[in-house]
């Protein structure tokens, strides 16, 4: 008895989550593809989409790459098009706007990361001032050893 209760609940458990499976995945879906989702500067980035239904033409915008046109894909029921980022770009979420005939409209977002420069931050102040550095790295070497010795001299006195 106790394992027919058992094999029920395991079996309402999982009819629950084969149930609950398509409407996650449908949530999941979206009209536009964009690649890649994080971009820099200068990169060529392409959209794809497949809300225009069949049309064969359609207009996107992004608002930093300026406007581009959608065209026929490969496949039937996609329209593809590219633009690139503009080397002065900044960091932060491109909004996409895709319009098509007769009045289909579809926005998507990506990430534009902007390009590092200089030295990276680690914490311990400016990364040419070699000086401080090297003397905080043998401060914490001479610690160390300081540190060792101590515990090797308790140690043999502790043994005998």
């Amino acid at each position: 008895m106790r394992i027919a209760r058992a094999g029920l609940k395991i079996a309402l458990v999982f009819g629950i989550l084969a149930l609950s499976a398509p409407a996650a995945a449908a949530a999941g879906e979206s009209d536009i593809d964009i690649s890649p989702r994080n971009a820099s500067p200068g990169t060529k980035v392409t959209v794809s989409t497949t809300a225009c239904g069949k049309e064969t033409y359609g207009k996107g915008e992004s608002e930093a790459g300026g406007k581009f046109h959608l065209l026929e894909g490969s496949r039937a029921g996609v329209l593809v098009g590219e633009f690139q980022i503009p080397e002065d770009a900044a960091s932060g979420t491109d909004t996409i706007t895709l319009k098509c005939p007769p009045r289909t409209k579809v926005t998507g977002t990506h990430q534009i990361n902007g390009r590092p420069s200089g030295g990276v931050d680690a914490g311990f102040g400016d990364a040419t001032d070699e000086g401080t550095q090297l003397a905080l790295g043998g401060l914490l070497l001479t610690g160390a050893v300081a540190g060792g010795v101590t515990r090797m001299r308790r140690r043999d006195t502790a043994g005998t």
